[in-house]
């Protein structure tokens, strides 16, 4: 019976949609019809309809309330504005089919009950977004600055700030874990927005638990509520944070319930918790040898990384823990200045950039020049001279450029110096005859030239 309960209540987010889609459809026909009266036979049809599916919708919701787990302070409003919806259809129904035990109906204006019926909906929907998303899913996306300026109260993201020098010394709660939880979990989970009840700001709060009881078993991971809802998959009900919400990594989940199956300090160190360093690694800063933006970007479409790849470019992710893209035209050497133009759906991403055995010309730096994140940039073996290189000078990211080979000219060196973040640009086999000039803006930007012999050793002439 349990089986059933919950297989019914999980069709309840595919029925729900339905009542929403004959209701919104009668609503707009009344509004497209107010003159013409053309569809007046169908409208009350669209609310009978609308009527059926909205109780069907609230069975199979109320059954997934019980099957579920879910707290009934959680779902009330969502649950009694859904039977409201699901009465007041059929009351439009009446109200347009002119039944005679509902004449008192003809005396309320149907623009009043448009209306209210409009809100009614609007404020259902609401609900149930509430319960998958969270209380602030419409307002979450937007910035910190605007939040405060609606009053709304905002949670900022703390940073974990571990080295190879301090990670030992670092506190494991306030340091590391309490980062984790506040970025991931405390916006639902605070004293103004405590969802089941749950509080995760402070040691005291987790200990304490929600509506269901304590969330942390000591020394025990795989019975403790705050390790196994992180867990599970992303399309399970009951996994936390909801799907829409910023998702804790792998690191951090596998941190978590390392830190549980240790007791769960709140005090101490990492050394004194004994926990392994290769739990923290992925932690470590690595801001200087990056070689993408130390920025959060959108994932790329992968319907647009798709249509590369068939025109014989490779695309590929630079780290899992980065959306940032390397684009290689290593199995395209016919790849052309006109071919770019595909490269600019995903643009933002593109960190690095290899085009180098190709068929690009100067022409190519304007195209280039549209990739706001780039970091390095590979024209190795090109026709390139650098007539057109300051149209790149706007890359606040661009470390390196790979010029080998290329018939790159001495007269355009000194435009490098007004490129902000350049570090290493490699001139081997170009047409620059003289390398006095070996730096650029004090050392920031080192210049090789490349020809490196080594030194002959006395046993090089020993013949075997």
């Amino acid at each position: 019976m349990d089986v059933l309960k919950q297989l019914l209540g999980r069709l309840h987010p595919l029925l729900v949609h339905l009542p929403i889609g004959f209701l919104i459809f009668g609503l707009l026909l009344q509004f497209l019809d107010r003159k013409k009266k053309t569809y007046t036979q169908l409208i009350p049809v669209a609310y009978f309809w609308g009527g059926l599916s909205a109780i069907a919708a609230c069975i199979t919701g109320y059954l997934q309330y019980l099957g579920e787990g879910y707290g009934f302070d959680t779902i009330k409003w969502h649950l009694w504005s859904g039977i409201a919806t699901a009465l007041f259809s059929f009351l439009m129904y009446f109200k347009l089919s002119g039944v005679k035990n509902f004449s008192f109906l003809t005396k309320v204006p149907i623009i009043m009950l448009s209306t209210i019926f409009f809100i009614l909906i609007s404020f259902t929907g609401h609900q149930g977004g509430n319960i998958t998303h969270g209380e602030d899913y419409l307002v979450e996306p937007l910035p910190n600055s605007v939040k405060s300026a609606l009053g709304i109260e905002t949670f900022e993201a703390k940073e974990i700030n571990l080295t190879e020098e301090n990670w030992e010394a670092a506190q494991i709660y306030e340091d590391v874990i309490h980062p984790i939880l506040n970025n991931k979990c405390v916006s639902c989970h605070n004293p103004k927005k405590a969802k089941g009840d749950l509080l995760l700001h402070t040691p005291d709060a987790i200990l304490k638990g929600g509506e269901n009881g304590e969330i942390i078993n000591p020394k025990n991971a795989s019975d403790s509520d705050l390790f196994v809802r992180m867990k599970l998959p992303m399309d399970d009900d009951n996994h936390m944070p909801p799907e829409g919400k910023t998702q804790p990594t792998k690191e951090d989940i596998k941190l978590v319930g390392a830190w549980i199956d240790t007791g769960n300090p709140f005090e101490g160190s990492i050394k004194n918790s004994g926990l392994n360093k290769e739990l923290f690694s992925s932690f470590f800063s690595k801001k200087d040898n990056l070689d993408y933006p130390d920025i959060e970007i959108t994932a790329a479409s992968q319907d647009s990384i798709i249509t590369i790849e068939k025109t014989g470019i490779h695309v590929d992710l630079i780290s899992k823990s980065s959306n940032f893209l390397s684009v290689s035209c290593i199995n395209k050497p016919d790849f052309t200045d006109a071919d770019f133009e595909i490269l600019l759906a995903i643009k933002s991403n593109i960190a690095r950039l290899d085009i180098g055995n190709t068929k690009v010309s100067d022409n190519i730096f304007k195209k280039i020049a549209l990739l706001p994140n780039l970091t390095i940039l590979k024209l190795d073996n090109t026709s390139i001279s650098g007539k057109n290189i300051k149209e790149i000078a706007n890359l606040k990211n661009l470390k390196t450029i790979n010029l080998t080979a290329t018939n790159f000219e001495r007269e355009h060196i000194s435009k490098f110096s007004d490129f902000p973040s350049l570090q290493n640009i490699y001139l081997y086999k170009s047409n620059i005859k003289t390398q006095e000039i070996k730096t650029l803006n004090k050392g920031q930007i080192s210049i090789d030239y490349g020809g490196y012999e080594l030194p002959t050793l006395p046993t090089d002439s020993i013949v075997y």
